[in-house]
């Protein structure tokens, strides 16, 4: 990794999970329009995120980052943005106030497009097509010519994020996020589920507070930091032309950085070290990510460390773990110990999502009981570590889905097929993101208190 860093570097190197398309004319030619356009988000806005991450690194906020599996050219909508937005800021009012830590909010949203898959075809009854990998590459209709890699898609997808970022922007400075909206964040579908009493009471201890602060002069008018909120983007940089061509070099100070997103990640399936994406990653300067799986190993996670973060530099590293409930202590430890004893300052984050996929039928589904598990376990092995449990990563929507099982409602299979509208993973919907807050608010409480048990047992 000693050789000069450019943006095209990567183009030497092996690379996985990149779709093969026919037309090579017409994907430089996309590209070369794409390196044209405006960023979607700016150098300073990545800075001031990873600042955001190196409090979460030093325990001192904790870090939310959730949103769609993959987003849908066909679900775009203002509607859909908007109710996710209000359940995001629904969660990270409950970690914030029912779990006294400062939240970093970080969507998986405006750029979430592309899929890694673990085949590169797929069958339905006796006939074989290439996989769906996402919008910005196929479509997920079963045909041949919607499975042709198209790279017009990738303008489509630059489109879609400007409007989606435009609109949350207006949302998170507009005034919609101040928390004297706290009570009108509720989404109607579920108004009388369980997690909404409670939600409604910390929405009245607000109220509360922010009466007590304007009888003493403080009110959202004079201090902005209480009707505005700090969200920034992230996705996982699967597309790697895509991302290079929104690559720009910083005018403040000379770096190169992703202006596709805030912060970007590399998949479990796209993180050997000689590759094309660690390769790429290296030589941005925005906070990045990295999804740790079961087939890392310590002395693995210490090569990719010092190639992607080598000066050590507080909020640029994002360790996601994502195990499954049942290994997590089996492998969670040693890295966790192996980050502490070389002193890298990086922040652990948990994704319960990927490790606990399971089969009902002919859907694919996650058992929420699995999910808080995976959770707990990953703040037991932190607490044991003398270590931060830093965030919480999620696949969620603010739509009424069913797709996970379980949570207070206590759905079943048979509920699946209801509103099964996912075109790839299971998603948490509205109702079971925000128990979820809930319970993660009580563990982040209680990892302050030192008082954290593991549940292996949930896992069996």
């Amino acid at each position: 990794m000693s050789e000069r860093w450019t943006p095209e570097s990567w183009r030497a190197k092996p690379v996985q999970q990149m779709p093969e398309y026919p037309d090579q004319a017409a994907l430089k030619a996309v590209e070369q329009q794409l390196a044209g356009f405006p960023p979607l988000v700016f150098a300073g806005e990545a800075r001031k995120l990873k600042k955001a991450l190196a409090k979460v690194a030093n325990g001192e906020a904790f870090l939310l980052q959730g949103g769609d599996c993959a987003e849908s050219f066909a679900e775009h909508s203002a509607d859909n943005i908007r109710d996710f937005f209000r359940l995001f800021l629904q969660m990270a009012v409950v970690l914030t106030f029912a779990g006294g830590s400062p939240v970093v909010k970080v969507g998986r949203i405006a750029g979430q497009f592309a899929k890694p898959r673990s085949s590169n075809t797929e069958t339905i009854d006796g006939v074989e097509l290439p996989s769906y990998r996402g919008d910005i590459v196929n479509d997920n209709a079963f045909t041949a010519e919607a499975r042709i890699p198209d790279p017009r898609r990738q303008l489509e997808a630059y489109r879609q994020s400007a409007a989606t970022l435009n609109l949350i922007r207006a949302f998170a400075t507009g005034g919609y996020a101040n928390l004297d909206n706290a009570h009108r964040w509720m989404l109607g579908f579920v108004k009388d589920a369980p997690a909404s009493s409670r939600y409604r009471e910390v929405a009245e201890r607000i109220t509360e507070a922010l009466d007590f602060m304007r009888a003493i002069g403080i009110d959202p008018e004079t201090h902005p930091e209480m009707r505005i909120t700090d969200f920034y983007t992230s996705h996982e940089a699967l597309l790697l032309g895509y991302e290079q061509a929104m690559t720009r070099v910083d005018s403040t100070t000379g770096d190169w950085y992703d202006t596709s997103g805030h912060m970007v990640w590399i998949g479990d399936r796209t993180r050997q070290l000689d590759h094309a994406h660690v390769e790429f990653f290296r030589g941005i300067r925005n906070p990045i990510g990295l999804k740790c799986g079961p087939s890392m190993t310590a002395d693995g996670l210490m090569k990719l460390i010092e190639v992607l973060d080598p000066q050590n530099t507080p909020g640029r590293l994002t360790l996601i773990a994502r195990f499954g409930a049942d290994k997590v202590f089996d492998n969670l430890p040693a890295l966790v110990r192996a980050t502490k004893r070389e002193g890298r300052n990086v922040v652990w984050s948990c994704d319960p999502m990927h490790g606990n996929t399971v089969k009902a039928g002919n859907y694919k589904t996650r058992p929420f009981d699995l999910i808080l598990a995976e959770v707990k376990n990953f703040f037991a092995v932190h607490q044991a570590e003398g270590t931060h449990a830093g965030g919480l990563h999620l696949e969620m929507t603010g739509k009424n889905v069913t797709e996970c099982t379980g949570g207070a409602r206590g759905m079943t299979d048979a509920d699946l097929n209801d509103r099964y509208h996912t075109f790839c993973d299971p998603r948490l919907n509205a109702e079971q993101a925000l128990e979820l807050a809930f319970l993660v608010a009580e563990l982040v409480k209680r990892e302050r208190a030192g008082r954290i048990r593991p549940e292996v047992e949930a896992a069996e």
